[in-house]
């Protein structure tokens, strides 16, 4: 009975054809720490946006996986279709690489600069600036849950009005997150996060399930039980600390699916987390 309940809220990868905005510069004058001038070293957003009778007003920021060497475009673009042909608008991050020379904490200035400059674009996006979510997937969603975990408020005497606002997710959706650096971390995403010999404080601060407070944001996590690549123990590791600190969640995991699957499913079809994603979007009024 569940599974047929669900069907007129899955739609199909076919359908999916939202037409993305030109990317933009996250900063117009170079982010900082900036190792050179490539394409690279220049960190984006682009925005696909909701057709007006559809829009919630609501947007998420999305973090593309790749074990921070890379950005895998199904977990991007893919994401950001399917969210604006549900009304909220998908807000892609082309964030910087350890495979292109970077280290924490450039990954994580790259997120929380995304967040405030599209929280800066409300007027011309049509946004609530709260209702400015942030979503990844494996890697993606180690940098996701890194911005929940480690947000500020902004500065409040900063020359750049951007710089203002609050880098403050008002939720989160990790799918199947690279959550922690220690034992149960994906070793490829730890190297290109943080080098081969991390100091022991840096680990620890970037294990974001040991970084979870009051004021994180409530997360939607799901993970599957097959995931050979990044271990399961990284969703329920930040689920149980999002309930001993009283912060709402959803956590899902499938028995079935491996790693990086994104919205995939089969002959088409969308995968089950997405209509439970949206019912859980729905409730915390980011989804009608």
């Amino acid at each position: 009975m569940r599974f047929l309940s669900i069907l007129p809220a899955v739609l199909f990868v076919a359908s999916l054809h939202a037409a993305p905005l030109a990317p933009i510069p996250l900063w117009p004058e170079g982010a900082p720490g900036a190792l050179g001038e490539k394409d690279d070293d220049k960190p984006t957003l682009t925005a696909f946006l909701p057709a007006p009778e559809k829009a919630t007003g609501a947007a998420i920021v999305i973090c593309p996986g790749g074990g921070y060497g890379g950005l895998a475009p199904h977990e991007g673009a893919g994401y950001a279709e399917w969210l604006a042909e549900n009304g909220i608008a998908g807000i892609v991050l082309k964030y910087r690489l350890g495979s292109k020379g970077y280290r924490h904490p450039a990954m994580l200035n790259d997120a929380a600069r995304a967040v405030r400059l599209t929280r800066a674009k409300a007027d011309e996006w049509k946004i609530d600036v709260k209702r400015v979510g942030i979503m990844g997937s494996s890697a993606g969603g180690h940098l996701a849950s890194t911005l929940l975990t480690h947000f500020d408020a902004g500065k409040a005497d900063a020359t750049d009005p951007i710089e203002r606002l609050s880098s403050r997710p008002d939720l989160g959706i990790l799918c199947y997150a690279v959550i922690s650096m220690g034992p149960n971390t994906h070793g490829g995403s730890k190297n290109n996060l943080l080098g081969n010999n991390p100091a022991p404080e840096l680990v620890e601060l970037l294990s974001n399930e040991k970084q979870v407070t009051k004021e994180t944001p409530p997360c939607f996590i799901w993970h599957t039980w097959e995931d050979s690549a990044v271990k399961v123990e990284n969703s329920l590791e930040f689920a149980t600390a999002l309930r001993k600190a009283g912060v709402p969640f959803d956590l899902h995991v499938y028995q079935k699916g491996g790693h990086g699957m994104g919205l995939g499913g089969r002959a088409g079809a969308l995968h089950p987390w997405a209509a439970d994603c949206l019912f859980w979007l729905k409730a915390r009024g980011f989804a009608k």
